[in-house]
């Protein structure tokens, strides 16, 4: 049954971190948009803030994050100075009347920035905008970068989680990938967060790496079980040389197949749930104890550009070039190259390039999107309760899929729900509910 699976679903499709996705975005969302939508936040919105480093001090092959190689600091100077200002531009609209629940760093390699300027950037997030004393604030580690001054600045401005990209600890693996990374130094990492109280850490795995085998992913997992991170995201690994083009320095032929992938991915996550993990949605694992469990158990688990997430903001604030927000009307992103960013923001503009303002179809279909990628199940009463008349054409799809018996979707007792054998190619049933997929040209990373 497995075989029919594969055969059927393996083909490309969006990972689904947003509805609609990001091909879809368009010109028509522009920074007077991002103005009026920014000032109708009613006073009390909780708001999630993302700020984007876009570089690194070495260029890893896998990566389809937007970032650039820098072999000096001063691009980077420069960017934190614009991104204090747009910080100050986008936190006057807002006028202090909203509180930020949780802050995210992402990159690119966030932990690049001096400690002088990480405690700069907070200082300016700290001043535009009302945060919570329980606020979370997470942020991408690359150990590589760390020393004592950086963990000091971490701890200073109140890190919460720590995310650290593991990959792969294979050295044939990690050369194929430009990615050196010892364990001795990934646990000197975690030890050190540890150190200074941080609450939770993250590891990332992937599979589906050049020159992996379910031998050498099993020995990596192995390792990374022994560090007792609070969470483990498992993702495969998106070869999208179209898309980024120093992916065309992996070897191709040395990429393991679909079925390779599968058995990859599936061992993984059984050694995983085996140590006493909680599997999350279709890539993370987390203590029974972690508030990621537990929002998988009373439904409250979400999705978002970060992926899996327990942040139930009513905004999504993006900082920084690239970075994309997500408002009560729509999607917003800024001006993905870092040098017009910066000419922008340097005007006291809002640096919003494109985006889409949310029809309510696209609320039907991405909410039950999004609860087939948290929960792989949404409920037909639910639908219907949240979106009226928009319901029908999701629930149509959705009758389609259940009548066809190697769909791997059934309904039953008024729920749509993907079956046992069908979980690891939820995208794919997802994609049945995407209205937009067929008519853009964007092409996607594999599915499995």
């Amino acid at each position: 049954m497995q075989d029919i699976f594969l055969n059927r679903y393996s083909a490309p499709v969006p990972r689904y971190t947003s509805y609609p996705t990001a091909p879809h975005f368009h010109q028509g969302i522009t920074t007077q948009t991002y103005r009026d939508w920014l000032t109708a936040l009613p006073a009390g919105s909780t708001l999630s803030l993302y700020a984007h480093v876009p570089y690194c001090d070495r260029l890893c092959w896998f990566c389809a994050c937007h970032t650039k190689h820098t072999l000096s600091y001063g691009p980077v100077r420069r960017y934190v100075d614009a991104l204090r200002r747009e910080i100050r531009t986008v936190g006057a609209l807002l006028d202090g009347q909203c509180e930020v629940s949780a802050l995210h760093f992402g990159g690119g390699s966030p932990t690049l920035l001096s400690p002088q300027d990480m405690i700069l950037v907070d200082t300016a997030l700290r001043t535009a905008f009302q945060f919570h004393p329980d606020v979370e604030i997470s942020v991408e580690i690359d150990p590589n970068d760390m020393d004592d001054g950086r963990f000091d600045a971490l701890a200073a401005i109140g890190m919460t989680r720590a995310s650290l990209g593991v990959q792969d600890f294979d050295e044939t693996v990690q050369q194929a990938i430009n990615r050196e990374q010892s364990f001795e130094r990934t646990r000197w990492v975690v030890d050190s967060v540890r150190a200074r109280e941080v609450s939770s850490v993250n590891l990332d795995v992937l599979y589906g790496l050049p020159y992996q085998t379910v031998a050498t992913v099993a020995r990596t997992v192995e390792q990374v079980l022994s560090l007792r991170p609070d969470r483990i995201a498992l993702f495969g690994y998106a070869h999208v040389p179209w898309f980024k083009k120093h992916q065309a320095m992996i070897n191709e032929a040395a990429l393991p197949d679909a079925c390779e992938r599968l058995a990859q991915s599936q061992l993984a996550a059984e050694m995983i749930a085996g140590a006493g993990y909680v599997a999350i949605g279709l890539d993370h694992f987390a203590w029974p104890d972690d508030s990621m469990a537990r929002a998988l158990a009373d439904g409250s688990l979400r999705r978002n550009f970060q992926g899996y997430t327990v942040d139930g903001a009513d905004a999504l604030i993006g900082l920084g070039a690239s970075s994309i927000g997500r408002l009560p009307q729509g999607y917003v992103q800024n001006m993905p190259a870092t040098g017009e960013y910066q000419k922008l923001v340097e005007k006291g503009e809002l640096a919003t390039v494109r985006g889409t303002e949310l029809t309510p179809q696209d609320r039907a279909r991405g909410w039950a999107i999004e609860r087939l990628m948290c929960d792989y199940e949404f409920s037909r009463a639910d639908l219907l309760a949240l979106f009226g008349e928009s319901a029908r054409p999701v629930l149509h799809d959705a009758h389609i899929l259940a009548s066809d018996p190697t769909s791997g979707f059934v309904a039953y007792g008024g729920d749509f729900r993907v079956t046992e054998q069908a979980k690891p190619f939820v995208r794919s049933i997802a994609a049945h509910f995407d209205s937009y997929l067929a008519k853009g040209r964007a092409r996607h990373s594999a599915a499995v």
